[in-house]
C-alpha cells in the first residue's frame, strides 16, 4: 500500500549508497529475478551515479524524488544523480527480471565533453536529475539490449551501452516524472520537519487536514510552513496532498471493486466534484476510464 511506502522510504532521510563499477567496466551492472531478488528495492536511498531500471513485466509502485505512481506493464525508468527514489518490484514472479545500470556522469562529461555526437546523450542525463520514464514499445527493445551486455565483451558492451542512451535521447515517448525538479534535504532540522509532515499526511490523508493544524505540528506559521514545503519538495502543500490522495485512489481503482464515489471517500476528498477534476488534472483521464484501461492491460498481459 501505499501508506507503508511512504513510512519506509519518503518519511526517512534517504540513504547514500556506494556504488563501483563492475572490474573492467565504466559502469555497474546487475540482473535479478526470482532466485536472485534485488534487496536494496526497498530502500530510499541516493547515490551520484545515474540509474538505468527495466522490469520487463508486472506492476509495481514509483518512488522517485516527489513523484509517486504505479506502473501496470513493466517499467523503464532513468534516475539522475542525488535523486532520492526507492525499488520497483514488489515481489518476482516467474520469469520476471530486473536489469539496472548504474554509472557515473563524469565518463561522458570528462571523456567526451565536446563530442557533437553526445550532445544528446548529456541533454538526456541532465533531464535524468528529475526522473525520466520511457513509455511504449522502446521499453522491450532496449530491455533486451540492456540483458545481452552481460554476454557482450568489455568493448563492444561499452558501445551498445552508449547506443542504448542515444536511442533513449532520441525517444519521443517519455514522460519526466519530477517536472519542477526536486530539492533535496541534507539538514538533519529540515529532514526531522519533513518526517513529521509525511507521517501527518500517512495518518490523516483520509481526513480533512486544516492547514493551521499541520503548521503547528512543525512550530510553524502557515505562511512559514507553505514556503518551507514549497522549497523543499517544488511542490505545495496541497498540489502533494491531492496527488497523494489521488495515487490511493489509483491503486483502490486497481485493486478493488468499490465504486468511484465509495473511492473518492476512502481517498480523502469530502466532495466528489473536486476528486474528479483532480484526478483528471493528474492522471490526465477520468476515474472510469482509469479502471476500463487498467481492466483492458490485464486482459492483454
Amino acid at each position: 500500500m501505499i501508506k507503508i511506502f511512504l513510512k519506509n522510504n519518503l518519511l526517512y532521510k534517504p540513504d547514500l549508497e556506494s556504488i563501483s563499477p563492475d572490474s573492467g567496466h565504466s559502469y555497474k551492472y546487475a540482473y535479478f529475478d526470482k532466485s536472485y531478488p534485488n534487496t536494496n528495492k526497498v530502500k530510499w536511498h541516493y547515490h551520484p551515479e545515474i540509474e538505468l531500471v527495466y522490469i520487463n513485466f508486472g506492476v509495481g509502485k514509483r518512488q522517485v524524488g516527489t513523484h509517486l505512481s504505479n506502473y501496470q506493464s513493466g517499467d523503464l525508468i532513468l534516475i539522475g544523480s542525488y535523486l532520492p527514489h526507492t525499488g520497483f518490484t514488489k515481489g518476482f514472479e516467474e520469469n520476471q527480471k530486473e536489469i539496472v545500470i548504474q554509472f557515473k556522469p563524469e565518463i561522458f562529461e570528462k571523456a567526451f565533453q565536446n563530442l557533437e555526437e553526445l550532445k544528446l546523450i548529456n541533454q538526456l542525463l541532465e533531464l535524468s536529475k528529475k526522473g525520466i520514464v520511457f513509455e511504449g514499445s522502446i521499453k522491450e527493445d532496449i530491455g533486451l539490449r540492456m540483458e545481452g551486455l552481460q554476454y557482450e565483451s568489455r568493448i563492444d558492451s561499452f558501445l551498445t551501452f552508449i547506443k542504448i542512451l542515444y536511442d533513449l535521447a532520441k525517444e519521443k515517448s517519455k514522460k519526466i516524472l519530477n517536472a519542477e525538479g526536486y530539492a533535496f534535504i541534507s539538514s538533519p532540522n529540515e529532514n526531522k520537519r519533513l518526517k513529521t509532515i509525511f507521517n501527518y499526511i500517512r495518518d490523516h490523508f483520509m481526513d480533512r487536514i486544516v492547514l493551521e493544524e499541520i503548521s503547528d505540528q512543525v512550530f510553524m506559521t502557515p505562511q512559514s510552513f507553505c514556503r518551507f514545503f514549497k522549497n523543499s519538495t517544488s511542490k505545495t502543500f496541497t498540489t502533494f496532498l491531492n496527488e497523494y490522495r489521488i495515487n490511493h485512489a489509483t491503486k483502490l481503482l486497481s485493486e478493488t471493486d468499490a465504486d468511484i464515489k465509495t473511492i473518492c471517500y476512502e481517498s480523502g476528498f469530502n466532495n466528489f466534484s473536486n476528486f474528479y477534476r483532480n484526478f483528471k488534472k493528474i492522471t490526465k483521464m477520468t476515474p472510469n476510464n482509469y479502471r476500463d484501461e487498467i481492466l483492458e492491460s490485464l486482459k492483454n498481459d
